[in-house]
């Protein structure tokens, strides 16, 4: 698919394939020539939204395959629109794409309202970072503190006024006014992810885990969606990329880096509210600590989201709402000993969130 067109290849009953490019505005059309027993592939792209919610309705299935894990098109050597119809017609009648999940559209809004929110704050954070270095050539340091409010804008840029030649002092005159424009709008997106994020299934669970506010956990629900299509909090993990890299071969296994794929934002939210958590948690900081001696803080706070992660998984799956995160105690005084389900969990208790703490084995060792 492309912004303007898309290319199709039908494979039919006499196993022959029929190729053909179409304007988007005929979408309509070429929905019209489906039935309901066919099954479609389309490539992830930035409109495969239009697509999915124009065809869908029309077809036994939609798969929105991955790209980035189907290399067959990527390091195909004969790259052209027709050629990829083709091979995506080929693999899905033998239902071996590798496909990607498609969010609601409602939890796709919100999170594009994350994205916009991440991809302000960091303009601003840009924006600080040259005052900061005007500040500095002039021998000058400025706390991060006094650029954090209007008010402490308003000080800084008399304070600029004076010490600074009048060119040097447009130029930060321009830098806060696009800094004071940034902080309204990063006000009105926050103030529409807290709310539409309050709706969402999930969201008192997590806001009642210490360390997790309301971006943070809109974020993390409109990124994992649905949390039991995930089997366990490993697949949760890895579909956040936060397991590490695994190379086994014979008898030589190697660990390396996580792997990173899925959500940055995700991974960031969780690293940051992992970092907060063990404030206020007295195992989650021991581990955290015990870990930073041992491997470094870069590879503690790694682990620590991935503890943080679980806590998260386990939280969303068995619906519980947390009076005292600390002790963890639920409302009610009751500690999680199992899930509505049956299911063995870790956290029984501070004891069971352990690493060496075994799911269901009782202290003589039964289960």
């Amino acid at each position: 698919m492309h912004r303007d067109c898309f290319t199709t290849a039908i494979l039919a009953e006499n196993r022959r394939y029929y190729k053909r490019t179409w304007k988007l505005s005929d979408l309509g059309r070429f929905a019209e020539t489906l039935c309901l027993d066919d099954k479609v592939a389309v490539e992830m792209t930035t409109n495969v939204r239009l697509f999915h919610d124009a065809v869908a309705p029309l077809v036994e299935r939609v798969d929105v395959v991955n790209t980035r894990q189907f290399r067959v098109i990527t390091d195909s050597v004969k790259k052209t629109d027709k050629n990829d119809a083709e091979t995506l017609a080929r693999y899905l009648d033998k239902d071996l794409l590798p496909t990607v999940h498609l969010k609601e559209k409602r939890l796709a809004q919100i999170a594009s309202l994350t994205r916009a929110r991440d991809t302000l704050v960091k303009q601003r954070t840009t924006l600080k970072n040259k005052v900061n270095n005007l500040f500095a050539a002039g021998g000058m340091k400025l706390e991060r503190e006094r650029l954090s409010s209007n008010k402490a804008l308003a000080e800084v840029e008399r304070e600029a006024e004076e010490v600074f030649d009048a060119l040097e002092a447009l130029e930060v005159k321009v830098f806060f006014r696009q800094i004071r424009c940034i902080n309204e709008n990063v006000s009105e997106l926050e103030a529409a992810i807290k709310t539409e994020g309050g709706k969402l299934k999930g969201y008192a669970e997590l806001t009642s885990i210490k360390g997790i506010g309301p971006v943070s956990a809109t974020i993390l629900l409109t990124t994992i969606g649905e949390v039991k299509r995930f089997d366990n909090e490993g697949k949760l993990a890895a579909y956040l990329g936060i397991v590490p890299r695994v190379s086994d071969s014979n008898q030589t296994e190697h660990r390396g880096r996580i792997t990173k794929l899925g959500s940055k934002l995700a991974r960031t939210a969780l690293v940051q509210c992992g970092l907060i958590a063990k404030k206020y948690s007295p195992f989650l900081a021991e581990y955290h600590e015990r870990l930073k001696r041992k491997k470094g803080g870069g590879k503690a706070n790694i682990a620590l989201a991935r503890k943080l992660l679980g806590i998260v998984y386990r939280t969303l799956r068995n619906e519980w709402v947390f009076e005292d995160f600390p002790s963890f105690r639920l409302k009610g005084g009751i500690i999680p000993l199992w899930s509505k389900d049956g299911a063995r969990q870790y956290v029984a208790s501070r004891r069971d969130l352990s690493p060496s703490a075994k799911p269901g084995r009782k202290k003589d060792g039964r289960r």
